[in-house]
Formats: C-alpha cells, structure tokens, sequence
C-alpha cells in the first residue's frame, strides 16, 4: 500500500512507483514485503495496520491472503513465509539505517523525518525476530 498511488475519486490503482524494492527473482519476497508492511505499527511514520481489523475494512488476513495467493498459482500446500517475512523486516530495518545515516550526514531531503524512521530500525528488527519466534 505504502508504494501506491490511488485515485481520490473511486480509490482505483493509478501507479505503482519505488520499484527498487521489488524483486525479480521469487515472488514470494514480494508477498511476504507486503505481509510485512500489513503489520507494521499504526501511524504517520510507519502506515501499517498491525492492530486494524483488516477484514472488517475488506482486507484479507494474512492466512486469506496466501491462501488466496496460492490458489491462484494452483499450489496444493500453502506457503510458509516464515523466513521470508523476517527477512522482509530486517530488510526494511538496513532500508531505514539507511534513511537515518543519510540524514545524520546532512545529505538526506528530509532530515528531521529521516532521524523518525531511524526509530523503526530497532522496532522492525525485534518484529523480525518475533515472527522467528526467536
């Protein structure tokens, strides 16, 4: 969600930007970057829905959404994204060293919004390992 662009008039897709963050090797890197995003903290920062109900706001949970995923490839099993997951996180926490790094060089475009998403570097770490159940 956080990567696309709706209309304001019907919430139709429009565009689809920050393709450096897709993948072009399994898919299921992709679906598990979503997964992970879904369930992320609430709020301005992070925009994800980690508490929202999201089938009552017609999103499906995560075990609808990889069932779905997989009927559709016609997988008899589900997958596990297990791992997939946890890397998605620890990839999100090296994206937002990142931003912070940037912004404490002074050569980031927003640099107090930078040091914010810095923060998230520890939370999407401990997220990662709590999905390993580690």
């Amino acid at each position: 969600i956080d990567n696309l662009l709706f209309s304001k008039n019907d919430f139709s897709l429009l565009a689809i930007i920050d393709w450096e963050l897709s993948t072009l090797g399994d898919p299921r890197a992709d679906l598990a970057g979503q997964l992970m995003q879904w369930s992320m903290p609430v709020g301005l920062e992070s925009r994800g829905l980690a508490g929202v109900n999201r089938v009552q706001v017609g999103i499906p949970s995560d075990e609808q959404y990889i069932s779905d995923y997989c009927q559709r490839l016609s997988l008899s099993e589900p997958l596990d994204l297990t791992f997939a997951v946890a890397f998605s996180y620890y990839r999100m926490a090296a994206i937002l060293q990142g931003v912070k790094k940037r912004a404490l060089a002074g050569n980031a475009s927003n640099p107090e919004k930078g040091i914010r998403m810095g923060k998230f570097v520890s939370i999407c770490a401990k997220l990662a390992l709590d999905y390993l159940k580690i």
